[in-house]
């Protein structure tokens, strides 16, 4: 997943405005502690902070790849 897939399928599951806050203020214990943004920022793959995302948020299976998009790449 490239980091451009990360930032539409955060906003295509949460929206733009709500995506924005959760990758600035969720701590995601599986990336280390750190928010989705640190952990982008610290070289953590985007999809390994997709997941992490997912999880803490309790997102479907169905919906982890976000809404309308193919399924990502690795």
């Amino acid at each position: 997943m490239r980091l451009s897939e990360f930032r539409i399928a955060v906003a295509e599951e949460f929206s733009e405005a709500y995506g924005r806050v959760l990758t600035r203020d969720l701590v995601l214990d599986a990336v280390g502690g750190l928010t989705a943004d640190q952990a982008l920022a610290a070289g953590v793959p985007a999809r390994s902070v997709w997941i992490a995302l997912c999880d803490a948020s309790d997102v479907p299976a169905e919906r982890r790849y976000g809404v309308g998009l193919r399924e990502a790449r690795d």
